[in-house]
């Protein structure tokens, strides 16, 4: 088992979250890939979306569904300062996590995360779990506690 795997279900573990687990048989690095392997609609996969801030290099996650765009003057006015693309690099020293497989919980350092509103007209939503072959599945209103998410519209 990859460490980035373990360390999001051990978050869960630790969250007495009753989110499960899954191994794709293909790559869900998209939000499109995740929804064919889950069966499930395109908005039913809770992508995580990472920005940096401009002023202060901090992270921000923006949890939305999969077919929604986040829209950057929301995120920067939620954010507090401009918000640009996190490189790569930072986003997986500061997470632990590779782009393609960023799980809102489990990362190695604290961030400021921020949920779309849209996620919560199901009563499951899908979610990477740290690899870009495994997902989990939780309600969303256990989503946004277990990853300290405020709900919100960020959306385009």
């Amino acid at each position: 088992m990859s460490k980035s795997l373990a360390r999001v279900i051990d978050a869960l573990k630790a969250a007495n979250c009753a989110a499960f687990t899954m191994e794709m048989p293909a790559e869900t690095r998209t939000a499109a890939q995740a929804a064919e392997a889950a069966t499930c609609e395109i908005d039913q996969i809770a992508k995580s979306i990472i920005f940096a801030g401009e002023e202060t290099g901090a992270l921000y996650l923006f949890i939305t569904a999969g077919g929604n765009q986040v829209d950057v003057g929301k995120a920067a006015a939620l954010a507090g300062e401009p918000l640009g693309r996190a490189h790569p690099g930072v986003v997986r020293d500061k997470t632990g996590f590779a782009i393609g497989g960023v799980a809102p919980v489990g990362h190695l350092s604290p961030i400021t995360t921020f949920m779309d509103q849209r996620l919560n007209d199901f009563g499951i939503v899908y979610a990477a779990a740290g690899t870009p072959r495994h997902i989990f599945g939780v309600e969303p209103t256990e989503l946004s506690k277990i990853s300290n998410a405020q709900i919100t519209d960020f959306k385009q």
